[in-house]
Order: structure tokens, then sequence, then C-alpha cells
């Protein structure tokens, strides 16, 4: 498994997803920038300069992994592993930049109270919250994308269109629309230590989810004639 983890970072990882992932958390310093908006762009990883699109299927890359003395099973779960390390690199650098960017919205409002930037749905007071949706997020796009492309090993179109699109309808209704249902503005007002609480059962949720992409992935994977 380490020789394989090791040849993901080191071979199948393409160069530009290392600078997505450290560039894009920079947008959470945007003033009046959707919070949500931000996690959409890890995906951009998967099927464009990670899982195919560039230099896996054209170099073969799943097969050329099929033919080492590995299990398949094996193949998916360091994948898996890789994916993983990519939603939680980015997300770490965002929550370091994240006292930066609250620093720059309360210099912009003590300046100019009246255009004071305002940020839809879930503000930076509830950055924890976004974090936990994030990661049910993430959970859910590698629920409906490693078994699409598993499943013939080439199927990034439309594993990557249905990825994207869940992804997008889920984070924009949970950090931009839900704040605005009556009633539940209260999701701006939630005491950080319940944001922590729901932080924590996402991870839970996350880490249930992943086994059964594993299991589903490596099933498939199994079944596939190259």
């Amino acid at each position: 498994m380490k020789a394989l983890i090791y040849k993901e970072f080191k071979l199948s990882m393409h160069p530009i997803c290392y600078i997505f992932v450290a560039a894009f958390p920079l947008m959470v310093l945007i003033p009046s920038y959707p919070l949500g908006i931000g996690f959409i762009y890890v995906l951009s990883c998967y099927p464009i300069l990670f899982l195919g699109a560039n230099k896996g299927q054209q170099s073969n890359d799943l097969l050329y992994s099929t033919l080492l003395p590995v299990r398949k099973k094996d193949i998916v779960m360091a994948r898996i592993i890789t994916v993983i390390f990519m939603q939680v690199a980015f997300m770490l650098i965002m929550s370091a930049l994240y006292p930066l960017a609250r620093f720059f919205n309360e210099s912009i409002t003590a300046q100019n109270p009246e255009n004071a930037p305002t940020i839809p749905g879930l503000g930076l007071n509830s950055f924890v919250l976004a974090l936990a949706f994030a990661i049910v997020g993430y959970a859910i796009a590698d629920l409906i994308f490693f078994p699409i492309y598993y499943k013939h090993g080439k199927s990034i179109v439309m594993s990557t269109l249905l990825t994207i699109l869940g992804f997008v309808v889920y984070i924009g209704v949970v950090t931009i629309g839900l704040p605005f249902v009556p009633g539940l503005e209260i999701l701006n007002q939630l005491h950080v230590g319940i944001q922590f609480i729901c932080l924590g059962a996402a991870i839970g949720l996350s880490f249930l989810a992943h086994y059964f992409v594993y299991k589903i992935s490596s099933k498939r994977l199994e079944k596939v004639d190259f």
C-alpha cells in the first residue's frame, strides 16, 4: 500500500493538482465571495488532472496499475487516500487563511460600515459549519464518482458531470440557500462548540461513506477486463 500511495503522488497526480489545492483556498480572502463555492474547485482535480483526462488514460495508468503485483482493491484504496489527502490539504489551507479573511472583512466593515461585505449564505462566523457541510459534500461526490469511474475504468465524462452536478446542487443548497429559509438563519449564529460537534459528525459520516466507496469501487474494478 505504501508503494502504491508513493506511485500516486510521484507518477499519477499531475503537478497542477498541487497548484490548485494551494491556490483556490485563497478565494476565502475575497470579500463577499460565497464561502461554499471555493470547495467546488477541488473536484476539478478529479477528471482533468488526476483521475484520467491528462495523464491517467493517455498513459494507461489504470491498466499499468492492474499489471503490478498488487490487489485491485489496493489500487482503489490508494487512490481514495490520495483524493482525501487533496481534500484535507485544501481545507487545512483554507482554515489557516480564515483568521486573515476575518481580519480583512472586519477592517472593511470598520472603515465603511455602510458598504460592509456580506457573504451570501453561511458567513465567516459559520466557517466550521461550512467545513462540516463541505466534508459531507466531498463524501457524496466520491460516492458518485468512484463507482461510476471504476465500473469500466474510463467513464470520465459521465462520472465528472454527475459528480460536479451533485456537489454543486448540494453545496448550493446547504451553504447558500439553506440559511435564507425562514427559521434557519440561526445557522449563522450557531455557537462554535455546536459547529465543532457538527464537524465531528461530518467526519464520521465521511469515514462511513468512503468505506462504501471503497467496497463498491473495488468490486466493480475486479470485474473490469482490460
